[in-house]
């Protein structure tokens, strides 16, 4: 694309076009020498609020300009995972499944172990997904259910279980947790 001269921008459109891109200076950095290609960039990825995580140091963060997040819309990441996983009722249980996430987080105990993000997300919808390929005739919110309770249920102290339990009663009706 950056290969047209019109398609860059004004400050790179005197550049020749050509493969592979035009080096526009170069940079040293702790003795190596970096070409600098304007279409290339250098990102870092952080979350430093996250346990175990460790701020940038200043000398870095003065290097790169900052960029605010959002948190990631569970419910459309969940719906799209149990779609590529073959549920036909993705929407649905995509609602279900974040409502009980978001109420375990509300409601039950504040514990450093518990994990009610992304992260897990992803895992319990891989759980679900095996589960769907191993059988494809049970009922879909019968396999997000028992992904969902045996994933989560080893984690949670037994304080917690029960009202754990009654979340997924209510969510799954008509299923056995």
């Amino acid at each position: 694309r950056f290969s047209i001269v019109t398609n860059r921008d004004l400050e790179f459109q005197y550049l020749p076009p050509g493969l592979p891109p035009v080096k526009v200076g170069n940079l040293m950095f702790e003795g190596d020498t970096i070409s600098l290609v304007p279409t290339c960039g250098f990102f870092i990825t952080m979350n430093p609020g996250y346990a175990g995580r460790t701020e940038l140091p200043e000398n870095l963060k003065a290097l790169f300009r900052s960029c605010a997040m959002i948190r990631p819309d569970l419910k459309l990441i969940c719906e799209n995972m149990l779609m590529s996983e073959g549920f036909q009722k993705a929407r649905v249980l995509s609602i279900k499944f974040v409502t009980l996430y978001e109420l375990s987080s509300e409601l039950l105990s504040k514990q450093a172990h518990y994990d009610w993000g992304l992260r897990a997300v992803k895992s319990v919808l891989r759980v679900a997904g095996s589960l769907k390929r191993g059988e494809p005739n049970k009922s879909e919110e019968e396999l997000l259910m028992r992904a969902l309770r045996d994933f989560n249920t080893p984690k949670i102290p037994a304080q917690d279980t029960p009202i754990f339990i009654r979340l997924i009663n209510d969510l799954f009706m008509g299923q056995d947790a």
